[in-house]
């Protein structure tokens, strides 16, 4: 029952998070509404794993046909793209569209809600894609083939929980849009969201890398979303869900980074 009660979750993880074709059960009419972020919290870093997954095989079959590493790379960013239908991406850019380009912060709110993206979110975009390709491709010559794909799964799982503890430790700027839709855990879902993207770092990042590698695996998250927090609260005064997937876009580039910092053995 509680695995029936875990897989329900994680499915209802992956439909918000990722464009996975996940067919309904006949016995859940309520398959494609709105998560309940409280219900599915613990299950989040999880479908972040499974996300990350995607992309590391598309890494290792690229690499294993013996594709350079950059395009390998490439690859599989763009497979987490897909994967994704760009979640995050598209709040990085008016993110940064939004927090760059607003005078004050109804302005800001303004340019945030509007789908065109402007210099600011643009030059993020390449930016971001730009540091996730050449970090996994520094990764590969550094690490191998394994354990760069290791620590991809692992940082869009970790990435992912530290979207949700933004919205945890902020007030929504809007009363309206996506992130108030979809709510504010409470402090014992985001501590479950926490300790199991923890639990993965460590399980994952300890064997594959040693202990110092795991350390800066836990830190660089905190590090993203602490410098989000403080950015997003100043600005605009609270978090939105565009803020939340810069959240993760930054903590996964930070993460990386600290991977290819911090090696271990």
């Amino acid at each position: 029952m509680q695995l029936d009660r875990i897989g329900k979750d994680l499915v209802a993880a992956l439909r918000f998070y990722s464009r996975l074709p996940i067919p309904a059960r006949r016995d859940d009419p309520d398959a494609f509404a709105m998560p309940d972020i409280n219900r599915i919290a613990y299950t989040i870093p999880l479908a972040g794993a499974v996300i990350g997954l995607i992309g590391a095989l598309v890494l290792m079959g690229a690499l294993a046909l013996k594709l350079p590493a950059f395009l390998a790379a490439a690859l599989a960013v763009t497979a987490l793209v897909l994967a994704t239908g760009a979640f995050h991406e598209d709040g990085l850019a008016d993110t940064a569209d939004g927090l760059g380009g607003g005078r004050d912060k109804a302005h800001r709110l303004t340019i945030m809600r509007d789908s065109r993206i402007g210099t600011y979110g643009g030059c993020a975009l390449i930016m971001a894609l730009l540091l996730r390709v050449a970090a996994l491709e520094a990764l590969v010559a550094s690490a191998g083939m394994v354990r760069a794909a290791l620590a991809l799964v692992v940082a869009e799982a970790a990435s992912r929980a530290a979207g949700v503890l933004l919205i945890l430790a902020l007030p929504p700027a809007r009363t309206d849009g996506a992130g108030a839709a979809f709510g504010r855990p409470s402090e014992s879902a985001g501590l479950a969201c926490g300790l199991v993207a923890a639990l993965l770092v460590v399980v994952i990042l300890v064997p594959g890398f040693g202990i110092s590698t795991a350390f800066a695996g836990l830190i660089a998250p905190l590090v993203a979303l602490l410098a989000m927090m403080r950015l997003s609260g100043r600005l605009i005064g609270g978090q939105t869900g565009d803020v939340a997937g810069a959240t993760q876009q930054v903590a996964v580039i930070v993460f990386l980074l600290g991977v290819l910092i911090f090696p271990g053995r």
